[in-house]
């Protein structure tokens, strides 16, 4: 059976991506309490079922200690389960609570009144969760649209479990650096076509800026120093159990160098690791 546990910050986006693996042909439950893992998975064996996407949640407050000896036991039972944590920025979570005008499922917990007492409480959520996001692959859907949230859940569950993949993700300084980033590379430093008059409103995925920036020596050097960091150590990282790594790199507005980086970078990979890629800045305006 394949599993894939949706876990996260409330207003990150579960309901989405849950709707995505529903699309995908997965069983879907939501807001499962982390006791009755254990037997809803073995009802679902004898159901015969072979997706499944469970989200559970802060709701569960109680019995979320319990989860990493839940996840031990199915993987001991020969279970594929794949662990996402959905995370956003407290800035973000703040808007969508203010537009949508919900309620947070902690209300209550917090001392103080009104915005302060919402800050409050999403950093009470993220102490809560903080171990399962240690356990899972973390999407920082800050930026995400919900369409690009779906089509991205959906190609990591269509990645076989049984290797690493590798997430190599473009973005922009001046937006911050991603929260799901497990390496991040600062290329501001590298030749920028955004000074080029004809290359400023292209992007890294453009032939012209391609061409532009592959006549660098200095883009060449830096292309092949994280290579050779990220092939170091990816079989030390593989050997750790690690499911995912994301390799974020950055330059100043995530349009030109690191794109073209990310895109180098996951076609040198492709031939031996499973690769994804993402462009943070770029999928925002799309």
């Amino acid at each position: 059976m394949e599993i894939v546990l949706i876990t996260g910050m409330s207003g990150s986006g579960k309901s989405v991506a849950l709707h995505a693996l529903e699309d995908a042909h997965f069983y879907c439950v939501d807001n499962l309490p982390p006791a009755l893992l254990i037997p809803f998975v073995n009802l679902e064996l004898e159901q015969k079922e072979e997706r499944l996407a469970i989200a559970i949640d802060v709701r569960s407050a109680t019995s979320l200690p319990l989860m990493p000896e839940q996840l031990a036991i199915l993987r001991a039972m020969g279970m594929t389960v794949k662990s996402i944590f959905l995370d956003a920025t407290t800035d973000t979570l703040l808007r969508r609570y203010s537009e949508t005008r919900r309620r947070h499922p902690l209300s209550g917990k917090a001392k103080l009144e009104g915005e302060r007492a919402l800050i409050e409480t999403i950093e009470y959520e993220r102490d809560l969760l903080s171990e399962l996001r240690e356990q899972a692959h973390v999407i920082d859907t800050s930026l995400f649209r919900s369409a690009q949230l779906q089509s991205y859940v959906k190609s990591m569950v269509s990645a076989p479990a049984a290797k690493l993949t590798l997430v190599f993700e473009s973005f922009g300084f001046k937006r911050g650096i991603p929260m799901d980033a497990d390496f991040v590379f600062d290329v501001r430093m590298l030749p920028n076509p955004h000074y080029e008059s004809e290359l400023r409103p292209l992007t890294g995925q453009d032939i012209q800026v391609q061409d532009y920036l592959g006549k660098f020596a200095e883009v060449a050097q830096m292309k092949q120093q994280i290579h050779d960091f990220i092939a170091h150590w990816l079989v030390a990282l593989e050997r750790d159990h690690r499911s995912y790594i994301t390799v974020a790199i950055g330059c100043t507005g995530g349009q030109h160098r690191s794109v073209y980086l990310v895109e180098q970078l996951s076609q040198a990979f492709a031939n031996q690791w499973l690769t994804l890629k993402r462009h943070r800045e770029l999928d925002a305006m799309r």
